[in-house]
Protein backbone atom coordinates (compact mmCIF):
# COMPACT_ATOMS: atom_id res chain seq x y z
CA UNK A 1 0.00 0.00 0.00
CA UNK A 2 2.86 2.36 1.03
CA UNK A 3 4.12 1.38 -2.12
CA UNK A 4 1.07 2.15 -3.93
CA UNK A 5 1.13 5.85 -2.36
CA UNK A 6 4.86 6.48 -3.13
CA UNK A 7 4.16 5.55 -6.93
CA UNK A 8 0.90 8.06 -6.84
CA UNK A 9 2.74 10.56 -5.31
CA UNK A 10 5.64 9.90 -7.99
CA UNK A 11 3.23 10.81 -10.56
CA UNK A 12 2.06 13.84 -9.33
CA UNK A 13 5.26 15.36 -8.76
CA UNK A 14 5.95 14.62 -12.59
CA UNK A 15 2.51 15.71 -13.96
CA UNK A 16 2.99 18.88 -11.41
CA UNK A 17 6.55 19.22 -12.96
CA UNK A 18 5.30 19.07 -16.47
CA UNK A 19 2.93 21.71 -15.84
CA UNK A 20 5.05 23.66 -14.36
CA UNK A 21 7.85 23.63 -17.54
CA UNK A 22 4.79 24.21 -19.94
CA UNK A 23 3.55 27.41 -17.74
CA UNK A 24 7.17 28.38 -17.96
CA UNK A 25 7.85 28.05 -21.46
CA UNK A 26 4.26 29.78 -22.13
CA UNK A 27 5.10 32.67 -20.04
CA UNK A 28 8.68 32.84 -21.88
CA UNK A 29 6.82 32.85 -25.32
CA UNK A 30 4.49 35.35 -24.15
CA UNK A 31 6.96 37.75 -23.02
CA UNK A 32 9.03 37.63 -26.37
CA UNK A 33 6.25 38.12 -28.45
CA UNK A 34 5.28 40.83 -25.94
CA UNK A 35 8.96 42.58 -26.46
CA UNK A 36 8.96 41.79 -30.17
CA UNK A 37 5.36 43.72 -30.87
CA UNK A 38 6.58 46.50 -28.53
CA UNK A 39 10.02 46.74 -30.34
CA UNK A 40 7.75 46.94 -34.08
CA UNK A 41 5.39 49.73 -32.89
CA UNK A 42 8.22 51.50 -31.46
CA UNK A 43 10.69 51.67 -34.08
CA UNK A 44 7.73 52.32 -36.39
CA UNK A 45 6.70 55.43 -33.96
CA UNK A 46 10.32 56.47 -34.41
CA UNK A 47 10.63 56.73 -38.03
CA UNK A 48 7.12 58.12 -38.28
CA UNK A 49 8.37 60.70 -35.67
CA UNK A 50 11.46 61.31 -38.05
CA UNK A 51 9.93 61.61 -41.20
CA UNK A 52 7.43 64.14 -39.89
CA UNK A 53 9.96 66.29 -38.12
CA UNK A 54 11.67 66.29 -41.37
CA UNK A 55 8.87 67.85 -43.17
CA UNK A 56 8.38 70.46 -40.91
CA UNK A 57 12.38 71.37 -40.69
CA UNK A 58 11.73 71.55 -44.81
CA UNK A 59 8.97 73.75 -44.71
CA UNK A 60 9.32 76.14 -41.06
CA UNK A 61 10.94 79.48 -41.64
CA UNK A 62 13.55 79.25 -39.59
CA UNK A 63 13.83 83.05 -37.96
CA UNK A 64 17.73 82.16 -36.72
CA UNK A 65 19.00 81.49 -40.19
CA UNK A 66 22.02 83.08 -41.51
CA UNK A 67 21.42 81.18 -45.23
CA UNK A 68 18.23 80.88 -47.82
CA UNK A 69 16.81 78.19 -47.18
CA UNK A 70 14.40 76.37 -49.92
CA UNK A 71 10.89 75.91 -49.02
CA UNK A 72 8.92 72.91 -51.23
CA UNK A 73 5.68 73.66 -50.63
CA UNK A 74 2.32 75.73 -51.81
CA UNK A 75 2.50 77.91 -48.71
CA UNK A 76 3.91 78.79 -45.50
CA UNK A 77 2.96 80.43 -42.40
CA UNK A 78 5.41 82.77 -41.95
CA UNK A 79 4.03 84.12 -38.44
CA UNK A 80 0.68 85.05 -36.32
CA UNK A 81 -0.88 88.67 -36.47
CA UNK A 82 -1.92 90.43 -32.88
CA UNK A 83 -5.05 88.22 -32.83
CA UNK A 84 -3.65 85.13 -33.95
CA UNK A 85 -4.41 85.20 -37.27
CA UNK A 86 -2.03 83.55 -39.94
CA UNK A 87 0.27 85.47 -42.56
CA UNK A 88 0.97 83.10 -44.85
CA UNK A 89 2.99 83.45 -48.15
CA UNK A 90 2.06 81.61 -51.29
CA UNK A 91 4.84 80.21 -53.63
CA UNK A 92 4.90 79.65 -57.59
CA UNK A 93 7.42 78.09 -59.85
CA UNK A 94 10.50 75.56 -58.99
CA UNK A 95 12.89 77.81 -59.12
CA UNK A 96 15.42 77.95 -55.74
CA UNK A 97 17.96 79.92 -56.56
CA UNK A 98 15.61 83.39 -57.26
CA UNK A 99 12.85 84.57 -55.61
CA UNK A 100 10.92 87.76 -55.99
CA UNK A 101 8.39 88.69 -53.28
CA UNK A 102 4.71 90.57 -53.64
CA UNK A 103 3.46 91.68 -50.61
CA UNK A 104 -0.55 93.25 -50.54
CA UNK A 105 -2.45 94.16 -46.91
CA UNK A 106 0.00 96.25 -45.09
CA UNK A 107 -2.34 98.58 -44.50
CA UNK A 108 -5.53 95.75 -44.13
CA UNK A 109 -8.65 97.06 -45.25
CA UNK A 110 -8.11 100.60 -46.28
CA UNK A 111 -6.25 99.06 -48.74
CA UNK A 112 -8.50 96.42 -49.59
CA UNK A 113 -7.29 96.83 -53.25
CA UNK A 114 -4.27 95.55 -52.97
CA UNK A 115 -4.99 92.35 -51.36
CA UNK A 116 -7.35 91.50 -54.31
CA UNK A 117 -4.74 92.53 -56.54
CA UNK A 118 -2.47 89.99 -54.60
CA UNK A 119 -5.08 86.91 -54.97
CA UNK A 120 -5.48 88.23 -58.96
CA UNK A 121 -2.17 87.80 -58.99
CA UNK A 122 -2.17 84.64 -57.14
CA UNK A 123 -4.77 83.00 -59.51
CA UNK A 124 -2.90 83.58 -62.81
CA UNK A 125 0.01 82.34 -61.69
CA UNK A 126 -1.71 79.08 -60.65
CA UNK A 127 -3.54 79.37 -63.88
CA UNK A 128 -0.02 80.20 -65.97
CA UNK A 129 2.54 78.06 -64.46
CA UNK A 130 4.58 78.76 -68.16
CA UNK A 131 4.96 82.16 -66.93
CA UNK A 132 7.38 81.73 -64.36
CA UNK A 133 10.84 80.61 -65.54
CA UNK A 134 12.31 77.71 -64.62
CA UNK A 135 14.83 79.29 -62.28
CA UNK A 136 12.37 81.85 -60.84
CA UNK A 137 10.14 81.02 -57.68
CA UNK A 138 7.61 83.96 -57.18
CA UNK A 139 6.01 84.57 -53.28
CA UNK A 140 3.02 86.42 -52.83
CA UNK A 141 1.88 87.37 -49.39
CA UNK A 142 -1.86 88.75 -50.10
CA UNK A 143 -2.42 89.84 -46.58
CA UNK A 144 0.23 91.13 -44.42
CA UNK A 145 -2.20 93.24 -41.92
CA UNK A 146 -4.81 90.30 -41.96
CA UNK A 147 -6.50 91.57 -38.76
CA UNK A 148 -6.85 95.21 -40.10
CA UNK A 149 -8.48 93.62 -43.43
CA UNK A 150 -10.79 91.78 -41.41
CA UNK A 151 -11.82 94.75 -39.26
CA UNK A 152 -13.27 96.44 -42.66
CA UNK A 153 -14.37 93.33 -44.28
CA UNK A 154 -15.13 90.72 -41.78
CA UNK A 155 -12.59 88.01 -43.11
CA UNK A 156 -9.00 87.88 -43.27
CA UNK A 157 -9.25 86.03 -45.84
CA UNK A 158 -10.67 86.26 -50.09
CA UNK A 159 -13.98 88.59 -49.69
CA UNK A 160 -16.56 90.11 -52.06
CA UNK A 161 -16.96 93.53 -53.20
CA UNK A 162 -19.91 93.45 -51.04
CA UNK A 163 -18.42 92.60 -48.12
CA UNK A 164 -16.70 96.65 -48.52
CA UNK A 165 -18.12 98.93 -46.28
CA UNK A 166 -19.21 102.05 -47.74
CA UNK A 167 -18.28 105.18 -47.46
CA UNK A 168 -14.06 104.87 -47.87
CA UNK A 169 -14.44 106.66 -44.34
CA UNK A 170 -15.75 103.31 -42.60
CA UNK A 171 -12.69 101.48 -44.17
CA UNK A 172 -10.02 104.07 -42.43
CA UNK A 173 -9.83 101.85 -38.92
CA UNK A 174 -8.91 98.74 -40.83
CA UNK A 175 -5.45 100.40 -42.31
CA UNK A 176 -4.18 99.52 -38.58
CA UNK A 177 -3.49 96.63 -37.01
CA UNK A 178 -5.24 95.36 -33.48
CA UNK A 179 -2.57 97.34 -31.56
CA UNK A 180 -3.72 100.67 -33.55
CA UNK A 181 -0.36 100.45 -35.31
CA UNK A 182 0.28 101.41 -38.80
CA UNK A 183 2.45 98.76 -40.06
CA UNK A 184 4.38 100.89 -42.62
CA UNK A 185 5.72 103.15 -39.96
CA UNK A 186 7.12 100.36 -37.66
CA UNK A 187 10.16 99.41 -39.91
CA UNK A 188 13.86 100.09 -38.95
CA UNK A 189 14.58 103.26 -41.53
CA UNK A 190 14.28 106.75 -39.54
CA UNK A 191 11.60 104.85 -37.17
CA UNK A 192 9.56 106.89 -34.77
CA UNK A 193 7.33 106.09 -32.47
CA UNK A 194 5.12 108.94 -33.14
CA UNK A 195 4.76 108.64 -36.73
CA UNK A 196 2.90 110.80 -39.45
CA UNK A 197 0.16 109.58 -42.09
CA UNK A 198 -0.67 112.62 -44.06
CA UNK A 199 -1.40 115.07 -41.79
CA UNK A 200 -2.22 112.75 -38.88
CA UNK A 201 -0.60 111.66 -36.26
CA UNK A 202 -0.62 107.85 -35.98
CA UNK A 203 1.34 105.31 -34.25
CA UNK A 204 4.66 103.37 -35.36
CA UNK A 205 4.74 100.90 -31.95
CA UNK A 206 6.38 101.03 -29.08
CA UNK A 207 9.84 100.05 -30.53
CA UNK A 208 10.84 98.82 -34.77
CA UNK A 209 9.79 95.58 -35.21
CA UNK A 210 7.36 95.66 -32.13
CA UNK A 211 4.17 94.31 -33.99
CA UNK A 212 4.33 90.45 -34.76
CA UNK A 213 3.23 90.98 -38.79
CA UNK A 214 6.16 93.43 -39.47
CA UNK A 215 8.46 91.40 -37.93
CA UNK A 216 6.74 87.86 -39.53
CA UNK A 217 7.77 89.43 -42.77
CA UNK A 218 11.54 91.08 -41.51
CA UNK A 219 12.05 87.19 -40.20
CA UNK A 220 10.86 85.72 -43.44
CA UNK A 221 13.07 88.51 -45.78
CA UNK A 222 15.98 87.68 -44.33
CA UNK A 223 15.72 83.93 -43.72
CA UNK A 224 14.76 83.40 -47.49
CA UNK A 225 16.74 86.72 -48.88
CA UNK A 226 14.46 87.11 -52.00
CA UNK A 227 16.63 89.08 -54.78
CA UNK A 228 13.75 91.34 -54.90
CA UNK A 229 10.42 92.80 -53.36
CA UNK A 230 7.43 94.46 -54.37
CA UNK A 231 4.83 96.22 -52.22
CA UNK A 232 1.64 97.11 -53.28
CA UNK A 233 -0.31 100.50 -52.08
CA UNK A 234 -3.17 102.68 -52.18
CA UNK A 235 -3.63 105.85 -54.04
CA UNK A 236 -1.50 107.81 -55.78
CA UNK A 237 -0.76 106.51 -58.86
CA UNK A 238 2.73 105.24 -59.39
CA UNK A 239 5.98 103.06 -59.09
CA UNK A 240 8.24 104.55 -56.22
CA UNK A 241 11.74 103.73 -55.30
CA UNK A 242 13.39 103.10 -52.24
CA UNK A 243 16.25 104.55 -50.17
CA UNK A 244 17.07 105.07 -46.65
CA UNK A 245 20.15 107.65 -46.85
CA UNK A 246 22.00 105.25 -48.80
CA UNK A 247 20.91 105.72 -52.61
CA UNK A 248 18.76 104.22 -54.76
CA UNK A 249 20.28 100.71 -55.21
CA UNK A 250 20.71 100.11 -59.24
CA UNK A 251 18.93 97.57 -59.60
CA UNK A 252 15.75 99.17 -57.62
CA UNK A 253 15.88 101.52 -59.91
CA UNK A 254 16.02 99.26 -62.97
CA UNK A 255 13.08 97.64 -61.19
CA UNK A 256 11.17 101.37 -60.66
CA UNK A 257 11.55 101.89 -64.49
CA UNK A 258 11.03 98.13 -65.76
CA UNK A 259 7.44 98.13 -63.36
CA UNK A 260 6.42 101.94 -64.43
CA UNK A 261 7.36 101.66 -68.46
CA UNK A 262 5.11 98.18 -68.42
CA UNK A 263 2.29 99.41 -66.45
CA UNK A 264 1.93 103.24 -67.34
CA UNK A 265 2.22 104.53 -64.04
CA UNK A 266 4.67 107.07 -63.73
CA UNK A 267 8.01 106.24 -61.92
CA UNK A 268 9.68 108.28 -59.23
CA UNK A 269 12.69 108.02 -57.08
CA UNK A 270 11.02 108.58 -53.73
CA UNK A 271 7.37 109.00 -52.18
CA UNK A 272 7.94 112.45 -50.66
CA UNK A 273 4.22 113.77 -50.79
CA UNK A 274 4.40 113.92 -46.71
CA UNK A 275 6.99 112.66 -44.34
CA UNK A 276 7.30 108.94 -43.93
CA UNK A 277 8.89 106.94 -41.07
CA UNK A 278 9.39 103.38 -40.50
CA UNK A 279 8.56 102.51 -44.24
CA UNK A 280 9.09 99.05 -45.57
CA UNK A 281 10.62 99.35 -48.40
CA UNK A 282 13.03 101.74 -47.61
CA UNK A 283 14.23 99.31 -44.67
CA UNK A 284 14.57 97.39 -47.23
CA UNK A 285 16.79 99.52 -48.92
CA UNK A 286 18.62 99.71 -45.76
CA UNK A 287 19.67 96.18 -45.80
CA UNK A 288 20.84 96.24 -49.72
CA UNK A 289 17.58 94.40 -51.11
CA UNK A 290 16.05 96.02 -54.27
CA UNK A 291 12.38 96.88 -52.89
CA UNK A 292 9.68 99.57 -54.76
CA UNK A 293 6.52 100.84 -53.73
CA UNK A 294 3.54 100.36 -56.11
CA UNK A 295 0.75 102.33 -55.65
CA UNK A 296 -2.53 102.15 -57.18
CA UNK A 297 -3.99 104.89 -58.30
CA UNK A 298 -7.30 104.77 -55.70
CA UNK A 299 -8.75 102.79 -53.17
CA UNK A 300 -11.74 101.23 -55.31
CA UNK A 301 -9.85 99.31 -58.99
CA UNK A 302 -6.98 96.79 -58.77
CA UNK A 303 -6.00 97.96 -62.02
CA UNK A 304 -5.46 94.42 -62.61
CA UNK A 305 -4.10 94.67 -66.94
CA UNK A 306 -1.75 97.49 -65.44
CA UNK A 307 -0.28 95.62 -62.62
CA UNK A 308 -0.42 91.92 -64.52
CA UNK A 309 2.06 94.15 -67.41
CA UNK A 310 4.34 95.47 -64.34
CA UNK A 311 4.82 92.22 -62.99
CA UNK A 312 5.70 90.43 -66.18
CA UNK A 313 8.20 92.94 -66.37
CA UNK A 314 9.98 92.43 -63.14
CA UNK A 315 9.79 88.63 -64.17
CA UNK A 316 11.54 89.22 -67.35
CA UNK A 317 14.35 91.59 -65.91
CA UNK A 318 14.91 88.17 -63.81
CA UNK A 319 14.66 85.35 -66.26
CA UNK A 320 17.96 84.10 -67.12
Amino acid sequence: MDNKVKYIANLNICYNSSIMKKVIIAIIVIALVGFGFYYVINNSSNNVTKVNDQNVASTTVDTNATSTKPINKAETVIGKSVENRDITAYHYGTGTTTEILFVGGIHGGYEWNTVSLSYSLMDYLKANPSAIPANLKVTVIPVLNPDGLNKTVGTAERFSLSDVPTPESKTISGRFNANDVDLNRNFNCDWQANAKWQSKTVSGGSAVFSEPESLAVKNYIETQKPEAVVVYYSAAGGVFSSSCHNGILPETNALTNAYAKASGYPAFEKFDFYATTGDMVNWLAKINVPAISVLLTNHNDVEWNKNLAGVKAIIKYYTK
